[in-house]
């Protein structure tokens, strides 16, 4: 049987075994609404509960404060268009980076068809959002701050602190997408501050189907989903049980240190295949430590991802969560990328599951799949 190797994990993880045994008994054992009166309503609010306090204990927050939702780009949504609607009278100003992740920038795209107006404040050429440039773009009118802790592209860490700093000198509410960085890297919504924040459990063990909105209770949000009084109102609709206690139970699984092995996958690339470049900052500190964003000259990336695949290893050509659009993604763009090099993009993200000797196996296999590729292409100068 072929040997798989999965570098796909910013698409959709493995569930953790932890995660499939805390979900397994209302999937197969256990059913109830938690707005029901009876005993099997209260099993289900006391579940609802528990994953709320486990996902809020992750970043510093009171479990009260912690809304549901079916994925991250809900939460996104919600956040975005609640904050806006809620606040118009205040104002209709926004401000967001220009790499952000699809989920906020369509959101804040379908607001300016409402009257609101925007900013898009442009990062550096590895992916940095200065906090200088976000408050030299702050008007009378601004009422929402939104973006990443990590950029799901180019792995870029922003600096919350300063920007958390920004925020609450000027009195507006900040959004930050946690969704690529949550499970992974550490954040304390009270420390920084943060007024808002998402996360997507599928990232880091928990199951598909889910996402977390964190609202400090002093932001005003206009709910998106009406018909029914669950979450406080705030979300309506009868709760995926199962899959918000299997975000929970993802929330208390031990952090896995993957910097080494990010580390040994990046030095072997870099040594056993020329024309290579990095897109966003080296590994380390600055650097989401699960991801790494290639642009190779002489191929097109999905060429490479479709070739890696028949040879059992998973990689993502093109930004996470679009790669079924041809142009040049945004991130790419905005940090100077040029179609060549956008057209010779590939994403290789880890996970849970990716051991020393699965970079080992890697290792061998796609240095020798570019050579091919590269012997094949007009454009490959040897």
């Amino acid at each position: 049987m072929k040997r798989r190797v999965y570098l796909d994990h910013l698409s959709g993880g493995p569930l953790a075994s932890e995660v499939r045994a805390a979900m397994r008994p209302w999937l197969e054992e256990i059913h109830g609404n938690a707005s029901s009166l009876h005993w099997h309503g209260l099993k289900a609010r006391e579940a609802l509960d528990s994953a709320a306090a486990q996902c809020a204990a992750m970043i510093g927050a009171p479990a009260d404060d912690l809304v549901f939702t079916s994925s991250g780009t809900e939460a996104n949504n919600l956040a975005v268009k609640g904050v806006a609607e809620a606040q118009r009278e205040r104002g209709s100003h926004l401000i967001l980076s220009n790499i952000e992740h699809p989920s906020i920038d369509q959101s804040v795209a379908w607001l300016e068809q409402q009257g609101f107006t925007a900013t898009r404040v442009p990062v550096d050429g590895e992916g940095r959002l200065t906090a200088a440039a976000v408050a030299e773009s702050v008007t009378d009118k601004t009422i929402l701050i939104a973006t990443h802790h990590a950029n799901h592209d180019l792995g870029t860490v922003q600096n919350l602190p300063a920007l958390g700093a920004v925020a609450a000198e000027r009195g507006i509410p900040l959004l930050i997408d946690a969704t690529a960085s949550g499970g992974w890297v550490p954040v304390d919504v009270e420390a920084h501050p943060i007024s808002l924040l998402t996360l997507a459990p599928h990232r880091f063990g928990g199951p598909q189907g889910v996402g977390v909105l964190y609202r400090n209770p002093c932001v005003p949000l206009s709910p998106q989903l009406h018909g029914g009084g669950q979450q406080g109102g705030w979300r309506a609709g009868t709760e995926n049980l199962a899959a918000i206690v299997g975000a929970g139970a993802a929330a208390t699984l031990p952090v896995i240190e993957v910097g080494p092995l990010q580390e040994q996958l990046h030095a072997g690339l870099q040594e056993r295949i020329e024309k290579i470049s990095l897109n966003g900052p080296t590994p380390g500190v600055e650097r989401l430590p699960t991801q790494l964003n290639y642009s190779l000259a002489g191929l097109e990336g999905e060429g490479l991802a479709l070739a890696l695949d028949m040879q059992g290893v998973a990689i993502a050509s093109g930004a996470a969560c679009v790669t079924q659009n041809l142009a040049i993604p945004p991130a790419l763009a905005a940090i100077g990328l040029d179609v060549a090099q956008a057209k010779g993009n590939v994403l290789l993200s880890l996970g849970r599951d990716i051991s020393t000797a699965d970079i080992d196996h890697v290792l061998e296999i796609i240095p020798k799949q570019v050579a091919k590729l590269r012997a094949l292409s007009p454009t490959w100068d040897a």
